[in-house]
C-alpha cells in the first residue's frame, strides 16, 4: 500500500511540470497553454481524489 501513497505524488510533479510548460510556451501558442493548464488541474483533480480513496480503503481495512 506504501506504494500508491508515493504515486500520489506523481500527479503533483505532472501538475508542476504542466505549469511550467503551460508558462513555457504561453507566447508561441495559447491554445496550447491553455491544453497544459487543463492537465495541470486534471493532475492536481486525481491527485485529491486518490489520496482520498486511498484514506477511505485504509479505513476499511483497520476495522
Amino acid at each position: 500500500m506504501k506504494f500508491f501513497k508515493y504515486f500520489e505524488f506523481a500527479y503533483i510533479a505532472f501538475a508542476i511540470f504542466f505549469i511550467i510548460e503551460a508558462i513555457r510556451v504561453w507566447a508561441d501558442s495559447e491554445s496550447r497553454a491553455y491544453l497544459y493548464l487543463f492537465f495541470s488541474a486534471l493532475a492536481c483533480f486525481m491527485f485529491f481524489f486518490k489520496r482520498r480513496f486511498r484514506k477511505k480503503i485504509e479505513n476499511k481495512n483497520k476495522k
